[in-house]
């Protein structure tokens, strides 16, 4: 063992003991509090012991008040019947990947709490899948049923206060996808007294799904690139491509013989508006690369359809995977 390794080693070990000085640890959160759980606090607090066992207090703490041992997938039938908030998948370093697709209709009839209940809920189903190797997870939130920019600022904060102080060390990055127009606005003024910012990016699937587009017609024309302008007919079929380089689809085709065929011109359609292309999205232009290169390896796990028992069956133990029913108060509830 190198004297790093002895110098880490020491203090867990010293956070360890300032938490029992307090107060005896139960089994469960003796088992909550092991090596890696405890390195992970005090990387966050900059390897400061009393710092780190502070915040694991607090964290166990809270663990207990919101009954995060005892959270099981009856009490949210609904949210995992609609999808809202679920694990997804594994992305290419089998890191878990959560997807929250939450609707902004769900705070009217919902309060804080039990928006913080199901996050949690989610979370702990993503660490129960983690790998023996693998200690994070990311995280998509998929902004697009938002027309509100303050009220999914309210929900981004809230989740990313939860992850940060109860979490540290757990979120590998985090993509906001289509989020308001005036999102951006928000963001900056907020966004550099938020730990995690530096791990957040935006994406727009508008610029996603035209590249998707350019693939598939690759895959079918044997990638053998882009057509020539000219035209090519058959005894059936004249087609022909456009000059028009601007158009989507610049080809028109006609059924009529070739030999009179009567070209029409090409209907000129108007590319959808991406969010990136747009005042707002000017200010997140920078390193718009690196963020879509990231993301692309998670677009299919996001435009996969949700499937609940699917999603269910990733499920262990006292996380919900037996699906037993537990009684819990309301007062935990809301």
């Amino acid at each position: 063992m190198s004297k790093k390794d002895e110098r880490d080693r020491s203090r867990v070990e010293a956070v360890l003991e300032l938490i029992r000085k307090q107060t005896p640890l139960t089994v469960k959160q003796e088992k909550f509090c092991n090596y890696a759980c405890v390195e992970r606090f005090l990387k966050a607090k900059g390897d400061n012991v009393k710092r780190a066992a502070k915040q694991l207090r607090a964290c166990l703490s809270w663990r207990e008040s919101i009954g995060a041992d005892h959270l099981v997938a009856d009490e949210f039938s609904g949210e995992l019947a609609d999808g809202l908030a679920y694990v997804a998948g594994h992305d290419d370093e089998s890191r878990p990947v959560m997807i929250l697709r939450m609707k902004q209709e769900y705070q009217k009839f919902h309060s804080q709490k039990m928006f913080i209940r199901l996050l949690v809920f989610t979370m702990e189903v993503a660490v129960s899948t983690m790998p023996k190797y693998v200690h994070q997870f990311v995280m998509l939130f998929d902004a697009s049923f938002y027309r509100s920019a303050s009220a999914f600022m309210n929900l981004l904060m809230g989740a990313l206060k939860i992850t940060g102080e109860y979490y540290p060390g757990r979120l590998h990055k985090a993509f906001i996808i289509d989020p308001p127009s005036l999102f951006p606005y928000f963001w900056k003024g907020v966004g550099a007294f938020v730990e995690l910012s530096a791990v957040m990016s935006v994406v727009s699937s508008l610029d996603l799904d035209d590249e998707d587009e350019d693939e598939s017609f690759a895959e079918l024309t044997g990638g053998r690139g882009v057509m020539k302008e000219g035209s090519c007919s058959s005894s059936r079929f004249a087609f022909t491509v456009s000059h028009h380089v601007d158009t989507l689809k610049p080809w028109y085709l006609s059924l009529s013989e070739t030999s009179a065929a009567k070209r029409t011109p090409v209907v000129q359609r108007t590319p959808r508006p991406s969010f990136l292309q747009s005042p707002a999205g000017m200010l997140f232009r920078r390193g718009e690369r690196v963020c879509r290169e990231s993301f692309l390896p998670l677009w299919k796990l996001y435009r996969r359809p949700y499937d609940e028992m699917v999603y269910r069956s990733k499920m262990r133990g006292p996380v919900g995977g037996d699906f037993r029913r537990r009684h819990i108060s309301l007062s935990q509830r809301f």
